[in-house]
């Protein structure tokens, strides 16, 4: 026996039948079986009027978290990994392309103040090359308006990382 898979539409469509009582009663419930469930509601109640405060805060947070660092490469590159997924979480918590760009533009800063310049370590050289092109593609994708307000941003970005970094090439990178 399996159970039937419901597809967002018709969830939608049940839902709106329901009374507030019952709606509220199934958030709750929904809330209490997973940690990030519970985090989305209570930002969706509590944080999301104020995106920008909210965003404020978890560059804070991931600030904080890379002073933190640790020295050895190896769990510098797994302490690093976390905070890109408290990154991921929350740009799927505010779902807007600026707030993911603000947040990888901070994070992309954080990391090169508070990495080590003579690391060689690939999987760590490979976290900010990555999210180098995250930050491109979605600077593509956003309206032409929004693009050249983030374009120096970006091209700033690149500066820095390469008179800070003898392995990276702007070059590579260029919008």
């Amino acid at each position: 026996m399996s159970i039937s898979n419901y597809g967002l539409s018709d969830i939608k469509k049940e839902v709106q039948h329901l009374s507030s009582a019952q709606v509220a009663e199934l958030c709750l419930r929904l809330a209490r079986y997973k940690k990030e469930n519970k985090e989305l509601l209570a930002y969706l109640l509590f944080e999301a009027n104020d995106e920008h405060a909210f965003i404020e805060k978890v560059k804070a947070e991931v600030g904080f978290m890379f002073s933190q660092l640790p020295s050895q490469s190896y769990a510098a590159a797994k302490s690093i990994r976390k905070i890109l997924r408290l990154i991921g979480k929350y740009t799927k918590f505010i779902a807007s392309k600026q707030a993911e760009i603000d947040l990888l533009v901070n994070f992309c800063y954080n990391y090169l103040q508070y990495t080590d310049r003579k690391s060689g370590y690939k999987p760590l050289r490979l976290i900010l090359t990555r999210q180098v092109l995250k930050v491109q593609t979605l600077v593509n994708k956003l309206h032409e308006d929004l693009q050249f307000d983030y374009h120096q941003e970006y091209n700033t970005l690149l500066d820095e990382a390469e008179k800070k970094f003898p392995w990276f090439y702007k070059n590579d990178y260029l919008l």
